[in-house]
């Protein structure tokens, strides 16, 4: 900061010298003047000068070195106090723009949680009619129509509720039950869910009997599984699809394997980014990029990693690896 201040004042303290340097010249061109008495005064000058540059740079370095280390968090107070006129314009115009963006932030998140409300309060509404045209699904005869509406209804119905968990999760923290959860049962309740999309790509689950209770949050874990089982069906047709669970280094993990096309190498990096789809145009139709950014975003605070192993032709596994059981402190603390 004592550098930044003199380079700073380096006009001045070329002004100085060349003052000093005039006055000695002066002192040197006329034989009346003493040349040690002009000496001694520019000595003592030039040593009064330097306290009183490094006083001001002292001084001035406390309100500039609170502003470096300023956090830029739209909370001033800890910007040190003004102590020459144009500190105070400084500070006044980082004060008036801190207001500023503090005012459009607080418009800026009110517009966002309407929005968000507005679709929450939509998505149930929305899932009114879909309860109704499951009722009517399940009264017709005709089973092919009945397993192709089935298959639509199923499309619509997880697609809503991706947009659902997407405006939910960034509150996810508030939204968190730890409890002791089967999850088997966990696991059948969403196979039952996409049940008529995997009849009608003749898909089957093949599931271990080593999946034990985990203590974790049921409904998003729910939602976690559901994004790999509808990722695994999507991407496979006529083969099962493997469930299997361990415990490795004390800790559970739960594996979906699928047999389908499997994730191009270069897409693997990239597959959890919001948005992304596989560079493969025939295996992204119909794809939006969430169901997996979604999964690891949930995962993550429910500190659960989310891992896949991939290989072209012969299909993906997508692990769970769930936290030791202190590890589940630092989560419920939430």
């Amino acid at each position: 900061m004592i550098r930044m201040f003199l380079a700073e004042r380096k006009s001045w303290v070329i002004f100085f010298a060349a003052c000093q340097l005039l006055l000695l010249f002066i002192a040197w061109l006329d034989p009346q003047i003493a040349l040690s008495s002009v000496l001694y005064i520019v000595f003592l000058e030039t040593i009064a000068f330097l306290l009183f540059l490094f006083f001001r740079a002292w001084k001035e370095a406390k309100f500039y070195q609170s502003l470096l280390e300023w956090g830029g968090d739209l909370d001033t107070r800890d910007i040190a106090r003004p102590g020459t006129p144009f500190e105070q314009i400084v500070h006044q115009a980082v004060q008036a723009q801190a207001e500023h963006l503090r005012a459009e932030t607080d418009r800026n998140a009110s517009t966002v949680q309407e929005e968000q409300d507005e679709l929450t309060a939509w998505v149930h509404e929305v899932k009114t009619p879909m309860t109704a045209m499951q009722l009517i699904i399940d009264r017709l005869q005709d089973e092919e129509a009945k397993v192709s509406l089935n298959y639509e209804w199923l499309r619509i119905h997880h697609l809503l509720d991706k947009q659902l968990h997407e405006k939910r999760i960034g509150n996810m923290e508030n939204d968190v039950y730890m409890e002791n959860v089967d999850l088997k049962r966990l696991i059948y309740q969403e196979i039952k869910a996409i049940q008529p999309w995997c009849i009608q790509k003749g898909i089957g689950f093949d599931i271990s009997p080593g999946v034990p209770e985990i203590v974790t949050d049921a409904k998003w874990l729910s939602f976690i599984l559901r994004q790999l089982l509808v990722n695994a069906v999507q991407y496979s047709c006529g083969t099962d699809i493997s469930i299997s669970g361990k415990m490795a280094d004390g800790r559970f993990h739960l594996s979906v394997a699928d047999r389908g096309c499997g994730i191009d190498p270069k897409d693997l990096p990239r597959i959890f980014e919001k948005g992304f789809t596989s560079s493969d145009r025939s295996q992204n139709r119909g794809a939006t990029g969430l169901g997996l950014y979604l999964a690891k975003r949930a995962a993550e605070k429910l500190n659960i990693v989310l891992a896949v192993q991939s290989v072209p032709g012969a299909g993906s596994t997508f692990t769970l690896i769930f936290p030791e059981r202190n590890g589940l402190q630092q989560i419920t603390g939430m």
